[in-house]
């Protein structure tokens, strides 16, 4: 091997070494057990519904988020109001919620703080999707990206009926958040 070669195949090692890592932050992250939580309340009452089958991707290269969670697996710890729930979902019919959207905030994944992050898309339950921002912060973690978020939706704009008992009503407001940490694909 001459010394042209030597230190050309030398510059060539040394490219892959340090452009190496930086391919692997445009690698895209998923998850299918993030956390998923809503909080409602009737008077004088609230309640809490939670699943941990979240299924969600991140691709940095184009900025896309996707998190769906099927809407069979939220328990609230109480049998006779998952299956009200479903019912008014129309969980048979429409069984998904989902978010899909893109990071339209700067987001610098070799940074070890979580940053908050501005994502913009739509969220769609019970058939019916609306253009949402949501703000949540986004973490490198040693197993990939940890994600987290919350926003509140109505849900007279999905065209859900608040389910109730005489006067009392769910409450229209629903707070949602979600939880997870996405390992690379």
């Amino acid at each position: 091997m001459n010394k042209t070669t030597f230190i050309s195949s030398g510059f060539f090692f040394a490219l892959l070494i340090v452009a190496a890592p930086l391919s692997g932050l445009a690698q895209s992250y998923i998850t299918e057990s993030g956390h998923v939580e809503f909080d409602s309340s009737v008077p004088l009452h609230s309640f809490t519904g939670v699943s941990d089958h979240l299924v969600g991707k991140i691709t940095l290269t184009d900025s896309i988020v996707d998190f769906y969670v099927d809407v069979k697996t939220l328990k609230t710890g109480i049998d006779k109001r998952d299956n009200d729930m479903l019912r008014t979902l129309e969980a048979q019919k429409y069984p998904f919620a989902e978010f899909y959207g893109k990071i339209v905030s700067d987001f610098k994944p070799i940074d070890d703080h979580p940053q908050e992050v501005t994502v913009e898309g739509e969220f769609t339950v019970h058939g019916v999707s609306k253009q949402t921002t949501i703000t949540g912060t986004l973490k490198k973690a040693q197993e990939g990206i940890h994600v987290e978020a919350s926003w509140t939706l109505n849900m007279k704009d999905y065209n859900i009926e608040p389910p109730g008992i005489l006067f009392y009503r769910v409450s229209e407001k629903i707070d949602v958040s979600i939880s997870a940490t996405l390992p690379p694909n």
